[in-house]
């Protein structure tokens, strides 16, 4: 997410990736079963699928944008910019509103779901990061180990959950999805998506996405350009992932965790 590469942080949970195996979690593979255009000037940062379309976040300031993407064309139908200083971060509809956060200046926009019409504002402390709804309540991430519970009226936070993998606490979630019940978060600088249990926080599943991130010399900046968004259509259960500035957005099916 944000344009810094930290390599003591990288090696720290490549480590702790290893290490899912090792502690029981299920680490389960994938098999891409469609592979759809993705504009490669896109820094995503969030991402959803609605009624047929994708909708999508970008960030880095200047370049922030929220857009209504055809998925079998990658076209982008419609768009709306955030103007610096602000830089766009993850997204979320809610009844007729789409919800967008930034990273650092601690406030968030409400826009109108349809027109893109900035409606209000709202604000919050820390980072924001990332958004999803179960259709109740929203999940904020913000880079920690916490997902923050919002009101989705006032947007205001009412709860929190403490994610833990092999009990201990798990940073850098990043774009989060609700996918039957669960949680999705990609995992900052790795190739992980976890599933996490909103009852409790724990990491219950592991999604090892290696292997799908294109030829690092392909991208503009590979340091930065990783694995992160994640949108999921209930109603055909079909699950879309992607990366910052990557040339696809890939539908995955999930394969069984090795030696099942």
């Amino acid at each position: 997410m944000k344009r810094i590469t930290c390599l003591l942080v990288l090696f720290a949970l490549l480590l702790a990736s290893s290490a899912y195996a090792q502690s029981g979690i299920p680490i389960y593979g994938y098999k891409v079963v469609h592979t759809y255009p993705h504009d490669t000037s896109a820094y995503t940062e969030g991402l959803f699928y609605l009624d047929g379309y994708l909708y999508e976040s970008t960030g880095t300031e200047g370049q922030s944008t929220i857009r209504k993407v055809d998925l079998a064309t990658g076209k982008v139908l419609q768009k709306v910019e955030l103007p610096p200083p602000d830089y766009g971060e993850g997204i979320v509809a809610w009844k007729n509103k789409l919800v967008q956060l930034t990273w650092q200046s601690q406030r968030g926009y409400v826009y109108d779901l349809h027109s893109f019409k900035r409606l209000s504002s709202f604000t919050y402390p820390g980072e924001g990061w990332a958004l999803t709804t179960d259709g109740r309540r929203i999940y904020m991430s913000d880079g920690t180990a916490t997902i923050r519970v919002l009101d989705p009226e006032t947007l205001k936070q009412v709860d929190k959950i403490d994610v833990t993998a092999m009990g201990e606490p798990l940073i850098n979630l990043n774009e989060l999805e609700w996918v039957k019940g669960q949680i999705y978060a990609n995992v900052w600088l790795t190739h992980n998506i976890v599933q996490i249990d909103p009852a409790n926080g724990k990491v219950v599943g592991v999604i090892n996405l290696t292997g799908l991130a294109p030829d690092p010399q392909t991208l503009s900046d590979p340091g930065n350009d990783v694995l992160n968004g994640i949108a999921y259509d209930a109603k055909h259960d079909r699950l879309f992932v992607t990366g910052k500035r990557w040339p696809s957005i890939y539908e995955i099916t999930l394969t069984p965790p090795s030696g099942q």
